[in-house]
């Protein structure tokens, strides 16, 4: 595996992809529709039928991460056609392109434990009910679908990675970009839900190195496999580390409010990507730290 493709590249994690694979020595094309101006490694696409034929025509990748889409509820309850077809006709796109041109490149989709909705019990395996309870979740599923259909179908090799709740350098929305955005703005801050809701949070660049790995060790049958810690953090939980590691200190309160979509709890079974030799490098402080790193340089620019 040499030549890799990132499709989404300017984006959180496709960004954080073309960072990594770079360092990891391979040769890596960006891919997206916004313009970058800074590499040549790199291939715009229109928004509108993105002609995803030409690019593979092109590079003919060893290995294709899908990090591309919309990753935002409350925007799949406004529009649901467009994130449609943002996570949904888009990656059938791909998939068409593949069959038709590079038969023997490895198809990483980025799917999301949003398919799970608010799993019965924890922690939740791959083999659970599939219960999603917005329309970016029932997307999600949709193109898993798609994904083990084509490889059923066409032996294709695929694998869609069901990542759990990423953090880090670069994500400008969610929980700890939205608090960080609100402790400038005051000494006390409010957030929604008890705080007693959890998440499994994953660091991007544990993301991305599990990527490679599924890349490498997964069979590539149209299976999916959990990416996240397998460990479960309350909100509040989270909330305290990141207030400790940035040096804040205001008063955090909850209003009990819940946003439409969001689950109540996650953590994530882990053992298929653990068998592949998968293991987190970054626990959540560490991570967080990171991030604030991040946050700080952005505020000097």
């Amino acid at each position: 595996m040499n030549k890799i493709l990132v499709i989404g590249s300017m984006g959180f994690v496709g960004s954080a992809a073309m960072r990594y694979y770079k360092d990891q020595g391979y040769v890596v094309t960006g891919c997206d529709v916004i313009d970058n101006d800074k590499t040549a490694d790199f291939i715009k696409v229109e928004r509108k039928n993105p002609d995803y034929r030409t690019v593979f025509e092109r590079i003919s990748p060893d290995f294709c991460l899908n990090a591309s889409g919309a990753a935002n509820v409350p925007f799949s309850f406004e529009n649901p056609f467009m994130d449609y077809e943002l996570n949904v006709i888009n990656v059938m796109r791909m998939l068409e392109a593949i069959r038709l041109i590079s038969r023997e490149t490895a198809f990483i989709n980025i799917s999301s434990a949003a398919v799970y909705g608010t799993p019965s019990r924890l922690p939740v395996g791959e083999d659970a009910d599939i219960t999603p309870i917005s329309p970016y979740g029932w997307h999600k599923r949709q193109s898993e679908i798609l994904c083990s259909e084509y490889a059923e179908l066409y032996g294709l090799r695929i694998c869609s990675m069901r990542v759990f709740s990423a953090y880090g350098p670069g994500l400008k929305k969610q929980l700890f970009w939205d608090l960080f955005q609100k402790t400038k703005m005051g000494k006390s801050v409010e957030l929604s839900g008890t705080g007693d809701e959890s998440r499994d949070y994953i660091f991007v660049e544990d993301l991305v190195r599990a990527s490679e790995i599924i890349a490498t060790k997964s069979l590539l049958k149209g299976e999916v496999i959990n990416v996240a810690t397998g460990i479960e953090t309350t909100i509040r939980e989270a909330v305290t580390i990141f207030i400790e590691v940035l040096g804040w200190d205001g008063g955090i309160s909850f209003s009990g409010s819940k946003r439409k979509g969001d689950p109540l709890n996650w953590c994530a079974e882990i053992s298929k990507i653990k068998e592949m030799g998968f293991s987190s490098e970054f626990l959540l402080d560490a991570g967080l730290k990171r991030y604030c790193r991040w946050l700080r340089d952005l505020q000097q620019l």
